[in-house]
């Protein structure tokens, strides 16, 4: 047990009080549906980009990245730089689309295309997506991080009291006070955890070359051999970029920020500068996770390497500030989730047609903490899973591929219609849920990273089947609907190309 001096409690404290604050004056008056949900369509760049990194940097980052780095090297990284590349990709194909249609949540697009089956489809995948795996995943790293400092907590009730107080804050202000806590959260973090890379750097003398020597290149590498257990190089290719375009495109949990953008100069620099931290990362985490491998090799779990880290190397009071970091992050990605889950609920399920708009948003406050307890209460069977890194990787693989598969169709298909869509979309999770029990039985050994990349495939295909055997209309209102752009400013183009050449370089630099 890790233990904290009354200066990091002093931090730890202040940065609740601060983030309390900062949610009290941004929800001053009671939001309506449109505040609640998107903000009111107002947030600018910085808010939208910020939020976009503090919202992602959660257990999957701080926790996972950090403890995968720590078992087999960097290639864990993959995943950030190629959220980086889905989302200047975005930028030019889809978040377009988005705002010329002046959709709310990105299921309604799929109506429009379709019909309201796969509206309601796609909503009830993502709330569960949202639930069971980002917010109890969140839940569960900052439950085993605040036990290892804090004499006498356990498990549920730590999740618990996580959970209460970012339900309590999310409920109050809707997406607003999500994006404004979030902005804060990213300033913490970052700091935070740069400090405690720079610390971990220390122990190497600032040598990179130090660093080559004790770790080995193929731990330095970001592409590994096609039967590398952890990560081959032909599932970063393939599998990442669905991976990727699920959860910076279509998960309402990310996307609802560029939906409450001003416009598409807001929404695409926004997107640019949580592109460019996306590259972050790959230094202040993943690096200092690898050479932790060298430094505290005889940890019992890798999800206990960044808090084993605070507690090894970071001095009084930076201890406090880095766990508030890591504390930013969990509720960050908490109060997104729990928002974007809302927001689905009450808009795809009760009513879509918001005509009561005040009504609206005192529901989706109480279907806020619904879900909130729910998720609290899944948390703590995290700990019978392997790995937490692995439990939320490989459950986005399995349920969001076909998902991907679906919406390409919508995008780039002119003669599929509803059904077709909603049977092959059927079809590719039956051909999932299929090819993971056998995966658990022994039956098939394929790389999820690979099978995300199959699933995708036999979906689009079941649809374009269904399509060849069902006489049904395709909807030319849905088909325009996906052809509808708002116009990229060119400003946007520059920065996005830029962004890129540098995701290149750093990829080329690690290769």
């Amino acid at each position: 047990m890790a233990t904290l001096h009354t200066v990091d409690y002093a931090i730890l404290g202040a940065y609740l009080l601060i983030t309390a604050a900062v949610c009290v004056r941004v929800t001053r008056k009671s939001p309506d549906a449109e505040e609640l949900f998107l903000a009111g369509r107002s947030l600018g760049w910085g808010v939208v980009g910020l939020s976009l990194f503090a919202s992602n940097i959660s257990s999957t980052t701080l926790i996972g990245l950090p403890g995968a780095a720590w078992g087999s090297g960097i290639a864990v990284a993959n995943y950030e730089w190629m959220a980086a590349a889905v989302l200047m990709f975005s930028t030019f194909a889809v978040v377009p689309v988005f705002l010329a249609n002046r959709i709310t949540t990105v299921p309604e697009l799929l109506e429009r295309r379709f019909d309201g089956r796969l509206r309601k489809y796609l909503s009830a995948v993502t709330v569960f997506l949202s639930i069971f795996l980002d917010t109890a995943g969140s839940l569960y790293a900052g439950a085993i991080v605040l036990m290892m400092f804090i004499p006498g907590l356990s498990l549920w009730p730590t999740c618990f009291a996580i959970a209460l107080f970012t339900g309590l804050y999310t409920a109050a202000g809707g997406l607003r006070a999500v994006a404004y806590t979030d902005v804060l959260q990213s300033v913490v973090l970052l700091l935070g955890s740069l400090i405690l890379a720079v610390i971990v750097f220390g122990q190497f003398d600032y040598s990179w070359p130090a660093v080559r020597a004790a770790l080995g290149e193929e731990r330095l590498s970001l592409f590994r051999p096609l039967d590398d257990p952890e990560l081959p190089w032909l599932g970063t290719l393939i599998g990442l970029p669905i991976l990727g375009f699920y959860y910076w495109t279509m998960n309402q949990y990310v996307s609802q920020r560029l939906l409450g953008a001003r416009d598409m100069r807001h929404a695409g620099w926004g997107a640019a500068l949580a592109a460019l931290l996306k590259l972050a990362p790959l230094f202040i985490m993943v690096l200092p996770g690898a050479m932790a491998a060298v430094l505290l090799p005889d940890l019992a779990r890798a999800d206990e390497v960044f808090p084993a880290m605070i507690a090894a190397y970071a001095p009084v009071g930076i201890a406090g500030l880095i766990i508030a970091g890591l504390l930013a992050a969990i509720m960050s990605s908490i109060d997104s989730a729990l928002n974007s889950a809302s927001t689905l609920i009450t808009l795809d399920f009760i009513d879509g047609e918001a005509r009561d708009s005040e009504r609206l948003a005192r529901l989706g406050r109480v279907i806020v903490l619904l879900l909130v307890g729910i998720a609290a209460l899944w948390a703590p069977m995290i700990d019978r899973f392997p790995g937490l890194f692995a439990y939320l990787q490989q459950g986005f693989a399995y349920v969001a591929s076909p998902l991907v598969g679906t919406f390409a169709v919508a995008m780039l298909s002119r003669r599929v219609g509803g059904t077709a869509a909603l049977l092959g979309t059927a079809a590719g999770h039956l051909f999932s849920a299929a090819w993971f029990l056998a995966s658990l039985a022994g039956w098939v050994e394929l790389h999820f990273t690979i099978t995300a990349g199959m699933l995708l495939a036999v979906t689009v295909l079941a649809c374009h089947l269904a399509a060849t055997f069902i006489d049904e209309p395709v909807n030319p209102t849905g088909v325009e609907a996906m052809r509808r752009r708002a116009a990229v400013p060119r400003d946007v183009k520059i920065a996005s190309v830029s962004v890129a050449v540098l995701t290149l370089a750093l990829v080329l630099a690690f290769g």
